[in-house]
């Protein structure tokens, strides 16, 4: 077991594995990176593996963590492919302010806030909050049109049950948590 440091400034943990002959792995423990290897690695291919797993690693909590700008972008793009392009933001942004909704839509600013909590939750439980806050723009209510909007999203009863079992183990039970 060797460390180090990723380019967070965060330590970074070298497990060497017998049992693993060539599969190469990393993931994030507490406040420090652990990447594990085959034993047989040397120490070039050590540090080969290495900085290519934090790249990937950090690349893949980009993708699910994404700027403001970044979410406007998104959004456009679900708007277009499953809104006909007609429900157009003035704005996207996360919202720290948010308890008990994952998604809100201002539809006389246009204006969309998506809460911090579906932060590094999979890209397609983001895309279905987005579209659901998209359809907004088109239909204010949640009645029959608006569902139509949003079930144009093929992964939309998926993302739901996801998001009530986030809320269930969030709330011990409480699955109160809803887009809006």
């Amino acid at each position: 077991m060797s460390e180090g440091a990723d380019t967070t400034g965060g330590a970074v943990e070298v497990r060497r594995s017998r049992r693993r002959t060539r599969t190469v792995s990393a993931y994030r423990e507490g406040g420090r990176t652990i990447v594990a290897i085959p034993a047989r690695f040397t120490k070039a291919q050590e540090r080969e593996w290495v900085e290519r797993m934090l790249e990937r690693l950090a690349a893949k909590e980009a993708r699910r963590r994404p700027s403001d700008a970044q979410l406007l972008e998104r959004a456009m793009e679900l708007s277009a492919r499953y809104l006909d392009g007609l429900a157009v933001p003035a704005s996207v942004t996360w919202s720290a302010h948010q308890e008990r909704r994952w998604g809100s839509c201002t539809v006389d600013d246009r204006t969309i806030r998506i809460s911090t909590r579906v932060r590094g939750l999979p890209s397609w439980v983001l895309d279905y909050v987005l579209v659901h806050e998209l359809a907004h723009l088109l239909q204010a209510g949640h009645g029959p049109g608006f569902w139509e909007l949003v079930e144009r999203y093929p992964r939309t009863e998926r993302a739901r049950g996801f998001l009530e079992g986030v809320a269930f183990t969030h709330d011990h039970g409480d699955t109160g948590d809803h887009v809006d």
